[in-house]
């Protein structure tokens, strides 16, 4: 078998537009998804039941169903309902972008809320108990001790979460949307060519994770060098 590099060269410009759509896609449903976790991580350490039980259904049902059929219902289900299109929200529930950069969001929420939330309940004692001897009321804890530390905690967890919804944004190829996958499944389908088209593919989606990653290693030794083993 021969790989055809002339395909892969022609096709270029339309991966490199799918890999601006890709990013952007990631983007936005890390940014609204993160924005939505924060408050459910904390709903979900809460001592109240109503408060704590609330969050936690709603992270076990996002968590407990696939992404994809999430992105379907968000898509293709809510159109059938006419109340629907005719509000004021069928703008954006009619545009494919929207509601693939909602459904990742959504997916992304729930699995950070429980990052954040178990990052919470690990903060040491210690920490707590220094703040509430200073005097800091039960809002500046958080503020200045709670969140900042159990954030900087939680980034090797929420690395794993951002490669994970990286791979997942190529679902996006599914509602019409032209990502790295669906730039591969375009050059498949012109070309007949899936070798080439998803090899391509998936050299981009490595490069992107091996930036990522190399990210989050310089993050993790910007903000957690200190909980690393003393060198003798």
């Amino acid at each position: 078998m021969i790989f055809d590099y002339n395909v892969i060269y022609e096709a270029l410009p339309l991966y490199f537009s799918g890999l601006l759509t890709t990013l952007k896609l990631l983007a936005l449903s890390l940014f609204f998804g993160l924005l939505a976790a924060l408050p459910l991580g904390l709903m979900r350490v809460s001592k109240q039941p109503v408060v704590n039980m609330t969050a936690w259904l709603y992270t076990y049902v996002i968590r407990g169903t696939p992404m994809l059929v999430q992105l379907f219902l968000i898509y293709y289900g809510l159109a059938q309902f006419e109340a629907v299109r005719e509000s004021f929200l069928w703008p954006w529930l009619s545009s494919a972008t929207f509601c693939a950069c909602l459904a990742f969001a959504i997916n992304t929420s729930a699995y950070t809320a429980e990052i954040i939330a178990g990052s919470l309940r690990a903060t040491p004692n210690g920490e707590i108990e220094a703040a509430k001897a200073m005097g800091m009321s039960r809002y500046k804890l958080y503020r200045r001790i709670l969140l900042p530390s159990a954030l900087r905690r939680a980034l090797p967890q929420y690395s794993n979460e951002v490669i994970m919804m990286l791979q997942t944004t190529s679902l996006a190829s599914i509602v019409t949307l032209i990502d790295i996958t669906g730039a591969a499944r375009t050059v498949n389908a012109q070309y007949y060519l899936p070798f080439e088209a998803y090899i391509t593919a998936g050299a981009f989606y490595l490069c992107l994770t091996f930036i990522l990653v190399r990210l989050f290693k310089l993050a993790e030794r910007r903000w957690l060098g200190y909980l690393a083993p003393r060198k003798h």
